[in-house]
């Protein structure tokens, strides 16, 4: 299988990152990530900025904030 190219892959590592691409153009960005150094760590960033977004989302307002952003809501009703 051909190196699909820097170009192409830059262009797919979005999809490729959230597991959007399937057959033979994932197994072409794969392959081209191991022997390109700037794609992969373009990659790479990807990865560690979706991992940190997932995990900033775990987080959960306090309880007395939740009450009182639902009271504000209800009181303009």
């Amino acid at each position: 299988m051909a190196d699909c190219g820097c170009e192409v892959a830059r262009k797919n590592l979005e999809d490729y990152l959230h597991g959007e691409l399937q057959g033979v153009n994932c197994d072409e960005i794969e392959q081209h990530l191991e022997t390109c150094l700037p794609c992969k760590d373009e990659h790479t960033v990807g990865v560690t900025l979706t991992n940190k977004v997932k995990s900033a989302c775990c987080e959960t307002a306090p309880e007395q904030l939740k009450k009182t952003i639902v009271y504000s809501i209800e009181s303009l009703s």
